[in-house]
């Protein structure tokens, strides 16, 4: 008879049942592996459901406070330039032809406040329950109720086109490197968030303003919108008002290539 342990009907000595097997530690491996990936994931939640936990700071709060941030940067930097400005104007060497010309480059940099007549442009958000207005046209979609970063452009574009000496939108002046930028139903300029409604002050020829506003097939499109589905518009003839002079960073940022 073999001796041999594969030997069919061999009887399984004491040595074989408490040998080595790969698959007994295979096994109390993965359990092992398994009580670590609960305990560590119970550790970061500490006993609180990760996807609902009001105490994790949500993006849109993090916009917010950045944009509080460069709004009360832009106000330091604003107290600071007119400072700098009333120290040059005491003795700076320059001549008052100078110093004319600079002023001149400056009010057309849009650094400068600006007085004149004005009229506002307010857009608006349409009612979340409306309705189409007129027979013909569908029932609307989500976003034919909300200004889009065309339609602010598009007031914008036609302002400068009906001859404004200065834009404001919002609290911010506008100079030529300013971009008008929407994210979902939010205006971003110059590092700052806003909410509609979203008004734009121009100073210029009241009448040319208006009637640029009226020409510009942008816009006649969004009246579409107004008529139908109830997005807000309002233009306003202010009198006289003063424009803020442009308070941010003047230094142009570009992308480089990775070298």
């Amino acid at each position: 008879m073999s001796n041999s342990a594969d030997s069919p009907g061999t009887g399984s000595s004491p040595e074989r049942r408490g040998g080595f097997r790969p698959v007994r530690v295979l096994t109390v491996a993965v359990f092992a592996l398994a009580g670590l990936i609960f305990f560590t994931s119970f550790n970061t939640a500490k006993g609180t459901n990760i996807r609902t936990d009001t105490s994790l700071l949500k993006l849109s709060d993090l916009i917010q406070e950045r944009s509080r941030k460069n709004g009360e940067l832009d106000e330091s930097n604003a107290t600071l330039r007119d400072d700098v400005e009333s120290l040059a104007e005491g003795d700076d060497g320059s001549t008052k032809a100078e110093d004319k010309k600079v002023a001149a480059l400056e009010k057309r940099a849009g650094t400068r406040k600006l007085k004149g007549d004005a009229i506002t442009v307010t857009l608006n958000d349409a009612p979340a329950n409306a309705t189409a207005k007129l027979p013909g046209y569908p029932e609307p979609q989500p976003d034919y109720l909300v200004i889009h970063q065309q339609d602010l452009q598009a007031v914008v574009n036609a302002l400068w086109q009906g001859g404004a000496k200065g834009i404001k939108v919002m609290d911010q002046r506008l100079i030529s490197t300013s971009a008008v930028r929407c994210v979902g139903n939010t205006l971003i300029l110059q590092g700052r968030v806003y909410s509609p409604p979203y008004k734009i002050t121009a100073v210029g020829d009241p009448e040319k303003l208006q009637k640029a506003l009226a020409d510009a097939p942008a816009i006649q499109n969004y009246m579409v919108y107004v008529n139908v589905y109830g997005l807000g518009w309002k233009v306003t003839e202010d009198g006289t008002v003063t424009l803020p002079g442009y308070s941010g960073t003047v230094d142009l940022h570009y992308a480089k290539p990775v070298e």
